[in-house]
């Protein structure tokens, strides 16, 4: 079993009105360091490795449901690692 660790972030050409709402609160606590903040999502996604499927498979099965539904592609960008699950850890 594969585990797979997904984060979408805006593209950095996108206001994050988020992330400046939260920077905004972090400098009304004190830290005025702080540059930049930016939100974004993270899926945990368990794949099986059924039928001989290679980490190949699992990574062009990951891009097209990122594709498709975990990010806006306009928007965002997305990012993901690939491990392999011990049996006894699943």
């Amino acid at each position: 079993m594969y585990l797979v660790k997904v984060y979408v972030t805006y593209k950095e050409s996108v206001l994050d009105p988020q992330g400046e709402a939260v920077k905004g609160a972090v400098h009304r606590l004190g830290y005025q360091d702080v540059t930049s903040i930016r939100i974004g999502k993270y899926f945990e996604i368990k794949v099986t490795a059924s039928n001989g499927k290679t980490e190949t498979d699992v990574q062009q099965e990951v891009e097209a449901i990122c594709d498709k539904l975990l990010a806006n592609v306009n928007m965002e960008t997305y990012r993901y690692e690939i491990s392999l699950l011990e049996e006894a850890a699943v």
